[in-house]
């Protein structure tokens, strides 16, 4: 019985050149069996091969055909751009394919979700196989790695330990994982990421020091601290000291986060929300001003505004 193996790179003119008479297709591998017939080739299906049929073995699923496929391109005549990439080349487009997904979140549109989805699964993929070429972690390493975090930090789960509700899950969570460190952590803010965007970041640090007791009484005495805030950033300004101000502005910032803390808000998610209004209306008023926005009065700019905030919302 003659074997042929489809690979990720699917049906191409080598594949038709060798599959030569009746295909059969293994029952549990059904999408092998939709890559041939889409590729408009005939294929029979069971538990066994007739006697004439050429049995094709595919990729086990989509997943196994990413790996396949990140292991060609970054192989012996892959593409030269792959294969020029390392783990510090590739931060940034980890980095700008979480923002897309991000977008595609927020658009609603599913199909343009799922692109990018893929998009983003394409990174860790790409990174472990680069670790793989070079005698480290595979993508099986990987998934292996994470499924048995998953495991051990889910004890109410796999486990015999009793968790009811989120508190009692969150604070398992954190004891196993320093259990893990087998280290206590120098600092409460240790494991706070640097890289991460300032407004998330400053929430992560304020969580950690409100529950070691730095903490205000209550939301008023908050509020109490900006109104402080305001009146020493505004003195910085009158000072003019560039270095005073920037400090000032740091410290309005950074208490804002806590009063979004306080009412159970992200600051970075309320930032963009806010940040996508404005582009709608200020696109808005693009299409209905008559000149060029740069030349509209004051009281253009503000009737203008009005009437995209009450098209656009």
């Amino acid at each position: 019985m003659r074997v042929l193996r489809l690979g990720p790179e699917g049906v191409d003119d080598a594949f038709r050149a060798m599959a030569n008479g009746p295909l059969f297709v293994l029952a549990d591998e059904p999408w092998t069996a939709d890559r041939l017939r889409s590729a408009g080739l005939t294929v029979d299906t069971g538990a066994q091969p007739p006697a004439g049929h050429t049995l094709v073995l595919g990729i086990a699923s989509p997943l196994d055909g990413l790996a396949h496929l990140t292991d060609r391109l970054l192989g012996p005549g892959g593409c030269p751009w792959d294969q020029e990439q390392t783990h510090e080349t590739l931060k940034k487009f980890l980095l700008e394919e979480v923002y897309e997904v991000f977008e595609a979140i927020d658009s609603g549109d599913r199909d343009h979700f799922r692109e990018e989805l893929g998009d983003l699964l394409l990174q860790p993929f790409l990174n472990a196989q680069i670790s793989a070429r070079d005698g480290g972690f595979s993508i099986q390493d990987v998934a292996q790695t994470i499924t048995e975090k998953l495991i051990r930090r889910h004890p109410h789960v796999f486990g015999d330990v009793t968790a009811t509700d989120t508190e009692t899950v969150l604070r398992n969570w954190a004891e196993i994982k320093r259990l893990e460190k087998k280290e206590s952590p120098r600092s409460t803010l240790d494991g706070v990421p640097s890289a991460m965007p300032a407004l998330f970041r400053a929430l992560q640090i304020s969580k950690r020091a409100a529950k070691q007791g730095f903490e205000w009484q209550d939301y008023a005495s908050v509020l109490e601290k900006l109104r402080e805030e305001l009146a020493e950033l505004e003195e910085a300004v009158a000072g003019g000291d560039p270095m005073r101000i920037e400090a000032e502005l740091g410290d309005v910032l950074f208490t804002v986060v806590n009063l979004a803390r306080w009412q159970r808000i992200d600051p970075e998610e309320a930032l963009r929300k806010m940040l996508a209004r404005f582009e709608r209306r200020y696109r808005r008023m693009e299409s209905l001003a008559e000149v060029p926005l740069a030349g509209l009065s004051a009281e253009a700019w503000e009737q203008l505004w009005q009437t995209a905030k009450a098209d656009v919302g």
